[in-house]
């Protein structure tokens, strides 16, 4: 076979031939069907790429296909565990369709999101899965318009025009406060992020329904809303829900995220309260660092692999299928009890 080329310049498909005394449209074949290439022929050119460092040029590819060999998710938050675990089921799902995964972060930023989602365009990729900052975004149209596979994950569809994924966020809500009504506490307060994202309404509207059912006054469910879902908020909220009158302090606190709900545990052990007796928290979402915690926290699960493979296979679908039709999957979150809510009350 033939030298490495000189001069520095990167090998190509004539050299490669050349190489393995092959035709360039036998590469070819090699590269892009190779099941049409007898085993020896196929294993011979295989062999000369691997010795001359052959690389394809998949950006050439692309712009004859008119598309990338990836996906692209553009998730909210890059420092919650629960969009990596998500991320990590996409990534699954892309690796056995043989497709790369880029990963974005918008930060909760709408004007973020929207570069990355223009960058990804660019980049023709297969399809975009997207948590986005706001459902309604007209640049969230826009991708939809220009042809572009996307589904929204971890929110439902307002219109249907495209497929979703989503944990139903008001059954998870009464979920996490029936259970603490059934612990026996009287006064519970809601830690919730910012009212603008629509998961932390959901829960916290889940939350004043069961409570309603069970006749308990409304001002016992009192809400403390954070600036953010993160672990600081969480133990902001805990300095303020301290610093209520006694008569008014919550017994027990459903946190709209487990970030919060770590948060707020920091403060209590810390302040010397004890969980469950002094305080009992519920979280949401159930990742790894709940049942890892001081003391295990109780959560509502949200399925988060399955989240990002449902997400990912519904976007191929409709990469791929001329019949697809736009589905919205609604998945039943479950609550895991652990030592943050003790035993039940008598």
């Amino acid at each position: 076979m033939s030298q490495q080329p000189r001069n520095g310049r990167a090998p190509s498909v004539k050299d490669v031939a050349a190489a393995a005394g092959v035709s360039l449209g036998t590469v070819s074949n090699v590269l892009n069907r190779p099941a049409v290439v007898s085993t020896a022929t196929r294993e011979r050119v295989e062999r000369a790429m691997a010795e001359l460092g052959f690389v394809r040029n998949e950006s050439a590819r692309q712009l004859r296909a008119g598309t990338s060999r990836a996906l692209a998710y553009v998730m909210l938050d890059g420092g919650n565990p629960f969009f990596q675990d998500v991320a990590e089921g996409i990534e699954h799902a892309a690796d056995a369709a043989d497709l790369s995964l880029f990963v974005c972060n918008s930060g909760g930023r709408a004007e973020r999101e929207s570069k990355h989602l223009d960058r990804l365009v660019q980049q023709r990729v297969q399809g975009i899965l997207i948590t986005p900052v706001d459902p309604d975004a007209p640049h969230l149209a826009d991708i939809a318009r220009r042809g572009i596979p996307f589904v929204m994950v971890d929110r439902l569809s307002s219109t249907g025009g495209h497929c979703s994924v989503a944990v139903d966020d008001i059954l998870g809500g009464r979920i996490a406060v029936e259970h603490l009504i059934d612990r026996g506490h009287e006064r519970v307060a809601f830690v919730g992020g910012p009212a603008s994202i629509g998961q932390v309404r959901e829960r916290y509207q889940g939350a004043r329904e069961v409570w309603a059912e069970f006749g308990r006054p409304a001002d016992d469910l009192i809400h403390l809303p954070t600036e953010a879902l993160t672990v600081s908020e969480g133990r902001s909220a805990g300095e303020r829900l301290a610093g209520l009158p006694t008569r008014r302090r919550p017994t027990a606190a459903f946190c709209a995220n487990d970030l919060l709900a770590l948060g707020l545990l920091q403060h209590a052990v810390s302040a010397g309260l004890r969980v469950p007796d002094d305080l009992a928290i519920v979280g949401f979402d159930d990742i790894d660092f709940a049942a890892a915690a001081a003391v295990p926290l109780t959560s509502v699960r949200q399925p988060r692999q399955e989240l990002g493979r449902t997400a990912a296979r519904l976007v191929l679908d409709e990469a791929t299928n001329p019949d697809h039709e736009h589905e919205q999957a609604t998945f039943v979150p479950a609550l895991v009890a652990r030592a943050s809510t003790g035993a039940p009350r008598r």
